[in-house]
């Protein structure tokens, strides 16, 4: 069987910049990411389940090191939460996940527990985050219904996140 080769092996150049070592977002110095894969078999009314949750952190404190952020919508469809935020003040101050359609608020959660856990002093004597959570429909590969994402799976996908490929 033949490889496939990559878009830039046939001399397709997509964008100005070259890519980095691994054409990955982990080139980027400082970012890391974790991923948590969630499938299961059972066909009950919750099932099956082939869904997931990825999280990036694009530096090691990023409520006290916050990062400038900006936003642009491709095809008009899908959500993301904190999007707003990130308009109106051009900054990102939590984790940024991905997950399916119907598990955003779940994964919001998630982002919000490691973030008071992390930094006590949220919604006390600091102001709130807003969690950015962006979505695509997966529902071909599981029962959505399900919500088979949980707090947990976005706990370890953070605490699974690594630099590099």
């Amino acid at each position: 069987m033949r490889e496939r080769k990559r878009v830039r092996e046939l001399g397709i150049n997509i964008g100005r910049f070259p890519t980095g070592p691994n054409n990955a977002i982990t080139d980027i110095p400082g970012v890391k990411v974790g991923h948590e894969t969630v499938i299961s078999e059972e066909h009950d009314d919750r099932g099956p389940a082939r869904t997931g949750v990825t999280v990036i952190l694009p530096n090691e404190d990023l409520y006290n090191q916050r990062l400038f952020a900006n936003s642009y919508v491709i095809n008009g469809a899908g959500e993301m939460t904190g999007i707003l935020q990130v308009k109106e003040w051009g900054i990102i101050e939590t984790p940024i996940a991905l997950t399916n359609s119907m598990n955003v608020g779940i994964v919001s959660d998630g982002i919000i527990e490691y973030m008071t856990r992390r930094y006590p002093e949220l919604g006390n004597t600091e102001d709130i985050v807003l969690p950015i959570v962006a979505e695509c429909d997966d529902s071909f590969l599981n029962n959505p219904r399900g919500r088979h994402v949980k707090q947990e799976h976005v706990l370890s996908a953070i605490n699974k996140a690594t630099y590099g490929p």
